[in-house]
């Protein structure tokens, strides 16, 4: 996605937070609630991927709850990031795409500690990865909810400084 597409994706997530009758912010926060905050658009975070399709097997996940959960394996991810490949487990979010819930280096300094999701935009056999899109799970506004976390394979060493940032409740 270029830019702009990304700007208009965030100024729509941000207006389903403060006026959808399911967003996960909490009804009281809602008055205050401005819109989230990212970092700046940066293209070189739109990274090329060698992708493998999953066979549709269950895997085990932790959660925030502290237990597992059985996901559907989307496929692999294989890119490099600053230098260093990694090979990222896919999830399918049941809604017919896929995401990736990935930690790096900003999570918990600037980004959610148990990490972020990413969708994923798959091809024949390549994918692309754009870390612009990045966004934090329902968890972190409301710990009401129960998210995935990213398995071992997914933590990235190096910052990543871009989507969505730590979301501050307001006062």
């Amino acid at each position: 996605m270029d830019a702009s597409a990304v700007e208009a994706e965030r100024r729509e997530r941000d207006s389903f937070m403060k006026e959808h009758y399911a967003s996960p912010i909490p009804e009281e926060h809602l008055e205050a609630f401005a819109g989230l905050a990212y970092f700046t658009h940066d293209a070189t975070w739109r990274l090329s991927a060698e992708w493998t399709p999953g066979a549709g097997e269950k895997i085990s996940i932790p959660s925030t709850a502290g237990t597992d959960s059985a996901y559907t394996r989307a496929g692999t991810a294989r890119c490099a990031i600053e230098g260093d490949d990694y090979t990222l487990v896919v999830l399918d979010d049941g809604d017919g795409g896929a995401f990736i819930p990935f930690r790096d280096g900003t999570s918990g300094s600037g980004t959610y500690g148990g990490g972020r999701y990413v969708p994923i935009e798959v091809g024949e056999d390549e994918a692309f990865i754009d870390f612009n899109r990045a966004y934090n799970p329902w968890c972190v506004y409301d710990e009401e909810f129960t998210c995935p976390l990213p398995p071992a394979s997914n933590w990235i060493t190096v910052r990543i400084p871009a989507g969505e940032k730590m979301y501050d409740a307001p006062a």
